[in-house]
């Protein structure tokens, strides 16, 4: 079951911390290296204007959470973060969150997901790599050399819109990506921009 979050369960928030760190435990540096950090993030992400959505198991045990705020004056929610229990990983509890996040946006009248996928360890063909002068054609080439989240992202439908050069520091950039939740344009601004 997915639900939204809130700071009113105080364990709910410390359970969804306790994830962040033991989700991003292998990475180096992890983002989140101590549940102070990661607590942070979560007090963060439940703000009012944030969407903050758990996913539980049918004994209302945390598995995994997925939070968002809008930019762009709401037409865009930028996803951050996805966290999933490593015990519960590779069983579509990532793709349950973001397909729920993204009904959530729609919901809210945003038309676009966006968020960034670092690559601080060379996971893809973008790091360790001087990307300028020439970004996009190293996009176009773009491709995964070990684990990161750009193929579970591609899985869920987004494309790589951008990148951020040396966002984390030299060879490491913040790839970006995006879908579109809403497919039609409103009758209104498209006779507009066509008269």
């Amino acid at each position: 079951m997915i639900r939204a979050l809130s700071l009113d369960t105080p364990q709910e928030a410390a359970a969804a911390a306790a994830i962040l760190v033991a989700a991003f435990a292998d990475r180096s540096p992890s983002p989140w290296p101590d549940l102070a950090a990661a607590s942070r993030e979560v007090h963060d992400a439940l703000a009012p204007d944030h969407l903050c959505r758990g996913y539980f198991d049918s004994a209302e045990q945390l598995l995994g959470w997925v939070a968002g705020f809008p930019v762009y004056g709401g037409q865009v929610w930028e996803l951050h973060p996805l966290a999933v229990h490593p015990h519960a990983q590779g069983r579509g509890i990532g793709r349950a969150l973001v397909a729920d996040f993204t009904q959530q946006v729609c919901r809210h009248g945003g038309t676009t997901v966006l968020l960034g996928a670092d690559d601080e360890n060379s996971s893809t063909s973008l790091g360790n790599v001087d990307l300028y002068p020439n970004v996009w054609e190293h996009i176009a080439h773009l491709q995964t050399r070990q684990r990161h989240p750009l193929s579970f992202y591609l899985k869920c439908g987004f494309a790589v819109v951008g990148v951020v050069p040396d966002a984390n520091g030299w060879g490491k950039p913040d790839i970006l990506l995006a879908k579109r939740i809403q497919m039609t344009r409103p009758a209104d601004e498209f006779a507009e921009r066509n008269s």
